[in-house]
């Protein structure tokens, strides 16, 4: 009897808490399903999820007077499970889950060592416990959603969604946020009390945070503070703010301001620097503005912006704008410029459309832009010559036969003589080639069936001017317009069956539409030359021919030998080219009032130059070499010998005239010789070239119809010789760094041979690449050290002896080292030596330590005319980029 009452009990009890299974949403049918249940601490012996459905009043179950219906507790099953046991006190409502405890309610996941769940309050509690060393472990892991905390211990409410939570730690975007105590409001809202920001990794001990009292969270959105104040190292700073906001959007960017850097300058006074907004304008595009103030007057203006489409195009556009202002009006001294540069970079999507293309690469301004710019000290930039740009547009029509067409606009610009040249545009159409003998699915072989012939056009807008006439009319007055039409004919056959042979014959018809007209002006007494402006064209002809063959050598040393084999591969070819004389495109003026006549074609000014006065018959003899070598392996499991190249290419070339006279052209020209080889791997670049001419020079340098040799000299007479040498070494293989970077696209090298860009903008990139921050601060042993080092080295020689001066034109080397103290510490530098100039080249010295949420920098460049130091110490995180304090000084001009 007393035990039928005790089940009856304990039926009512589960029915109550609404107990089952975890596979089953019903009540179980048999008691006899119900887990063993000891009566004295009931406990419950389990370690698999338990489920508990929504409480609901069970009308199906015969009404007593001890047994009362339960209203609803939960809105949702809650499922749970515990390594050691799960505890269940009826009288308190409450069940215990202790070591490795999991609940799961709705969107709710919670994780600790100890749960407490009180289905009669609908209250959950989650603390960490000790393990038998008596550490804390098994801290509460509480996820809603997206949202992530990792506090020391947690009460939840499950209806009103708030909860308590003490030393709460949560990621939120690149912050980490610690909180003393929290309080959860709703899904959406949190109130902090002694709570710390930071971005450093260890938020239980960071290396700085910031302190506040009061804080209002919105995780994903924003985060509003009273009294904040920075502390670094768990040293409070007098850096301060009443209140403080953080944007914690989920977006990869959001709009704000840019502070400004501090910086003065002896000729320019004090300075605000790189100060600005940037805009997010949407997911496509953006745009940055930044500017300059100098307190003498001088000012700057950027403007940058970066917009792609994901699978079609991407690119960025910079324009920049300087009012340079030196010393003080009324002092010698003082100078007023005002200096600009554009640049544009634009690529497009192979796959978007396979048969048309459009790509930019802009880089055009002042010529002194990069040399006198007061907030861009890139060295790479400041020593390359030569600013150029490419806008070009291509479409292939897939016609039979097919037709391919761009549309090319070029600019050229040398930075020392400020010339400029530009085509705006270049129009290029072709046809591809027709085989008029051959079928279409016929095998092209033989001289009849290969003779074949296309369409070529080029249409050029040719524009010489000056920085000073840079788009000004009179630059638009002095373009050159003109138009080149082609059509070659050719075929290729083998003869005697080890040549190849190939004839080709080309008419050529060209279109201008301003011409020269020369004459003697008696009153100027002169000779005059007058554009004529009006549509004129010519038309030429030309023959041409070669032969060549592929010779075959191998020099045999023997199996048992290191080097068993040399391999040489020859190429000679031997052409011929023929273009008659087209004199009647020539006109005859008087050179002086004696009447002197001398002969000039009106299309000597055109971009595509003038019909030739006299025919052309010429021989091209060259040779190519290419020799390798088959050596054994040094790895003995290897059976087959390694190839090994000893020279990449070794080539002659010279031409003999046929026409000339001896005494204005002679018959051979001088003999080029030009190689290449690699070294040690592939890592060792050498480049070689000389000019051999083999007739001899008179007193004023002039050549003359005399073999050297025969003159007393050797064979050939070396009037110019150059080297080449680049070696980059490392202590492990460096992935090659994407080349369009800002060194690249203001026109510096892609190395550091140069130094690197010393930009004092919020964006200085930095030398790390994030594996450092698994490295420990400490210099290896020395004998088993392993710092990672990189070198690159350049040495250029060249022989100049066309007037028998026989001196070193040019001898120099440039170094480039990078290397790590320590997995903190890099340090670099870029050197050189003149040995003609006997002086030191550019040099700049680099360190950059790693300080965890931190960075800093320091490059100096001691002497020179670009002689500057930078200082940049700031936080890592992108979120606070504008905590820095960035020092330089002004670059000597």
């Amino acid at each position: 009897m007393q035990t039928n009452l005790f089940n009856i009990v304990l039926l009512s009890l589960l029915l109550s808490i609404g107990y089952t299974n975890l596979y089953s949403q019903e009540l179980p049918k048999k008691t006899t399903a119900i887990p063993a249940i000891k009566q004295a601490d009931k406990t419950v012996k389990t370690s698999s999820s338990k489920n508990i459905p929504d409480i609901k009043p069970i009308d199906s179950l015969p009404k007593k007077d001890t047994l009362t219906s339960n209203k609803a507790i939960l809105a949702g099953k809650v499922r749970y499970k515990a390594d050691q046991y799960s505890k269940i006190d009826q009288k308190k409502k409450h069940i215990t889950l202790y070591d490795k405890a999991e609940l799961y309610y709705q969107d709710i996941e919670l994780k600790s060592g100890i749960i407490i769940l009180d289905y009669e309050k609908n209250e959950v509690y989650a603390g960490r416990i000790k393990d038998s060393t008596g550490r804390f472990t098994q801290y509460p892991n509480f996820k809603q959603g997206a949202n992530v905390i990792e506090p020391d211990s947690i009460r939840f409410n499950f209806k009103t969604k708030k909860a308590l939570i003490w030393n709460s730690r949560t990621d939120q975007g690149e912050f980490k946020v610690k909180a003393q105590i929290s309080k959860k409001e709703n899904d959406s809202v949190y109130f902090l009390k002694n709570a710390r920001f930071t971005t450093s990794t260890n938020i239980d001990n960071p290396e700085y945070y910031f302190q506040t009292s009061k804080v209002k969270f919105i995780p994903g959105k924003k985060v509003i503070t009273g009294l904040t104040h920075m502390v670094i190292a768990n040293v409070p700073t007098p850096i301060a703010l009443p209140f403080a906001y953080f944007p914690m959007s989920k977006e990869t960017s959001v709009s704000g301001i840019l502070l400004p850097s501090y910086n003065d300058s002896n000729t320019r006074g004090f300075s605000l620097q790189n100060g600005g907004y940037y805009f997010a304008l949407s997911d496509k595009y953006d745009l940055t503005v930044m500017g300059d103030y100098y307190t003498n007057g001088s000012y700057g203006m950027r403007f940058e912006s970066a917009y792609a489409k994901r699978y079609n195009y991407r690119g960025n556009i910079n324009f920049r704008y300087e009012n340079l202002i030196s010393s003080e009006r009324g002092f010698p001294d003082y100078s007023k410029q005002k200096i600009y540069n554009i640049q544009w970079s634009h690529s497009r999507d192979a796959k978007a459309n396979p048969n048309s293309s459009f790509s930019a690469s802009v880089n055009l301004g002042s010529s002194k832009y990069f040399r006198q710019s007061i907030n861009q000290a890139n060295v790479g930039s400041n020593l390359n010559n030569t600013l150029s740009s490419s806008v070009s547009y291509s479409k292939t029509f897939n016609s039979i036969p097919e037709v391919r067409m761009s549309l090319t606009a070029t600019h050229s610009q040398n930075t020392q003589t400020e010339s400029i040249d530009m085509t705006l545009p270049t129009l290029q159409l072709s046809v591809d080639r027709i085989y008029p003998f051959a079928g279409k699915d016929d095998v092209k072989k033989g001289f009849i069936k290969n003779i074949n012939f296309q369409y070529n056009l080029n249409a050029r807008n040719s524009i010489t001017t000056s920085d000073s006439l840079f788009f000004k009319p009179q630059m638009f007055r002095d373009a050159k317009v003109g138009a080149q039409q082609s059509i070659p004919i050719s075929t290729n056959f083998k003869l005697f069956k080890y040549f190849s042979a190939t004839t080709s014959a080309n008419y050529e018809e060209v279109w201008y539409l301003k011409t020269l007209k020369r004459y003697y002006d008696t009153d100027k007494n002169a000779v005059v030359d007058e554009i004529q402006s009006g549509f004129d064209a010519f038309r030429t002809y030309s023959f041409s021919s070669s032969l060549g063959t592929t010779v075959y050598g191998t020099f045999n040393f023997g199996d048992d030998k290191r080097i068993k084999s040399i391999r040489h591969v020859m190429r000679p070819s031997l052409s011929y080219s023929y273009t008659p004389s087209f004199e009647k495109y020539y006109d005859t003026y008087a050179t002086d009032a004696s009447g002197t006549m001398q002969k000039y074609s009106r299309f000597e000014n055109g971009i595509y130059g003038a019909p030739g006065l006299t025919n052309s018959s010429n021989l091209g003899i060259s040779i190519s070499n290419t020799f390798e070598a088959k050596v054994t392996d040094r790895d003995s499991t290897k059976v087959e010998p390694k190839k090994i190249m000893l020279i990449n290419n070794l080539n002659f070339s010279t031409s003999y005239d046929l026409n000339a006279d001896g005494v204005n052209t002679l018959a051979w020209s001088p003999v080029r010789v030009s190689g290449g080889t690699q070294f040690f791997k592939d890592k060792l670049n050498m480049n070689f070239g000389a000019t051999l001419d083999p007739y001899a020079i008179n007193n004023s340098g002039t050549r003359i119809n005399t073999f050297n040799i025969d003159n007393g000299g050797s064979l050939f007479r070396m009037t110019s010789a150059n080297m080449t040498l680049n070696y980059a070494i490392s202590s492990k293989d460096k992935q090659k760094e994407e080349k369009n970077s800002q060194t690249t696209r203001n026109g510096g090298r892609e190395d550091d041979l140069f130094g690197t860009n010393n930009g004092f903008g919020n964006n200085q990139k930095s030398q790390f690449d994030g594996s450092e921050e698994k490295g420990d601060d400490k210099i290896s042993e020395f004998f088993h050290s392993n710092l990672p080092w990189d070198m690159t080295f350049a040495y250029s020689l060249t022989y100049g002896n066309s007037n028998r001066e026989k001196t070193i034109t040019g001898n120099s080397v440039m170094i480039s080292a990078n290397t790590d103290l320590t997995p903190k510490w890099k340090v670099g530098v870029s050197t050189g030596y003149d040995f003609v100039q006997k002086g030191v080249t550019y040099t700049q010295l680099r360190f950059e330590r790693d300080l965890a949420s931190w960075r800093m920098s320091f490059n100096w460049t001691p002497f020179g005319t670009n002689a500057n130091w930078n200082f940049f110490i700031g936080i890592k995180s992108g979120v606070l980029s504008d905590i820095k304090w960035n020092k330089n000084s002004a670059v000597r001009r």
